[in-house]
């Protein structure tokens, strides 16, 4: 089958949805379809490596057709630049297909950005089969966020949501708790709307093959090490990791790092100077083929969401730490589906990422057993391997794709 996936991130950029859409890229062509990918030229969260590394429009990467496109800024710019890249991405990413005569039986878009789901919408106008898999609640997260405050804009995103889900075969969400919201809120989608998990590479977070010693390099040497990596930006809140290290300064064992890039990065960095945190460190992005290396050199993989996102998103970063064996310390919303997921994995603690000392309890409490943090990480490790398995959930996809 050939089979066209949509998305706004793929690498060699480092976010959460661009390893997901490399998994399920590799996975369908070992299955042996024919996958092309079409995503937006990389210039953001770049490994420092290959900041300078020239790109084409068209390349095969390993047996997969990948076509990036030049689109207006779309990260770490203001939200009317970032509105109007993302409008304008249907419109270019159609125009990229046409020119390389690309066919396709099947497409997958990974939502957000929703305008990509108008690719998706126009396709099925000539028989292909349209999968719309929505990771955010759009625009309802945006709206939670203060980020979507007009009436006119609500109405307009609301509609572009509405005719997404309308002319879409499948629509896919990642947990139960997305799923029951989604059904409160549109009519009639029912009968297309299906639960896939997000999936994550088991093998390749492993830790056997290391090549970077992560602690050495960067010369670490507490004993633990809790480790967020990833975009640090509004909806990541991680205002309150730096409020949890203030609280626990007096562990001396335990260094808070931050790895990656975002529009809030300088001003957290500023802020914990401000604060003399000295038991928090950041650092930039690293590439996806030495992160099981960070993973191994780390204790417990920190996730967080701002308490006003109150949609029940689940995190790609923790499926990431539980594959790779770390026990896991989540601060979210409460609606979110991470917290009893993260209870039936027993894999970690979660708590309110409204209540600080609420999470500096659990963070505690999660320290005091590292004595258990190999039972911890291998439950998690196991229940990600039974549930969350690129194996497991893209043999689901394509029975969709059927």
């Amino acid at each position: 089958m050939k089979i066209l996936l949509v998305t706004d991130s793929y690498p060699p950029e480092i976010r959460s949805a661009s390893h997901l859409m490399l998994e399920l890229a590799q996975e369908l062509e070992h299955r042996g379809h024919d996958v092309t990918v079409i995503t937006t030229w990389p210039e953001y969260n770049l490994d420092q490596a290959i900041e300078h590394k020239k790109f084409s429009e068209f390349e095969i990467e390993d047996a997969i057709n990948v076509i990036r496109v030049k689109t207006l800024p779309h990260h770490n710019v203001n939200y009317i630049v970032r509105g109007l890249s993302q409008l304008l991405m249907p419109l270019q990413f159609l125009l990229k297909l046409r020119r390389y005569k690309i066919k396709t039986d099947a497409v997958v878009v990974y939502s957000p950005p929703l305008p990509l789901a108008l690719v998706g919408s126009w396709l099925r106008k000539y028989g292909v089969r349209n999968i719309l898999n929505i990771q955010d609640l759009f625009p309802q997260n945006a709206i939670d966020l203060g980020i979507l405050r007009s009436n006119a804009q609500i109405k307009f995103f609301k509609a572009l949501e509405k005719y997404a889900y309308k002319t879409a075969d499948i629509v896919t969400v990642h947990s139960e708790g997305n799923r029951k919201m989604l059904l409160e809120q549109q009519d009639k989608i029912e009968s297309k709307l299906k639960l896939l998990h997000n999936w994550v590479d088991v093998e390749h977070h492993s830790s056997e093959h290391s090549t970077v010693n992560f602690k050495q390099k960067w010369a670490i040497h507490q004993k633990h090490v809790a480790v967020f990596a990833g975009v640090m930006g509004p909806s990541q809140y991680l205002d309150l990791i730096l409020m949890i290290a203030e609280q626990m300064q007096e562990n001396t064992d335990l260094l808070f790092l931050l790895v990656g890039d975002g529009k809030e990065k300088e001003r957290l960095q500023t802020l914990a100077k401000t604060k003399g945190l000295s038991n928090v460190r950041f650092e930039g992005f690293i590439s996806r083929d030495i992160y099981p290396d960070l993973l191994s050199a780390c204790s417990i993989g920190l996730v967080c969401l701002s308490p006003q996102n109150q949609t029940p998103v689940v995190p790609g970063k923790i499926l990431g730490h539980m594959a790779a064996g770390l026990p896991v310390a989540a601060f979210l919303h409460t609606t979110s589906d991470a917290h009893q997921m993260i209870s039936d994995a027993n894999c970690g603690v979660s708590a309110n990422s409204a209540d600080v000392q609420e999470c500096v309890r659990a963070m505690k409490d999660l320290l005091s057993r590292e004595s258990e943090f190999g039972r911890i990480g291998l439950s998690g490790k196991q229940y990600a391997k039974q549930h969350f398995s690129k194996e497991v959930c893209v043999s689901q996809l394509e029975a969709m794709l059927n």
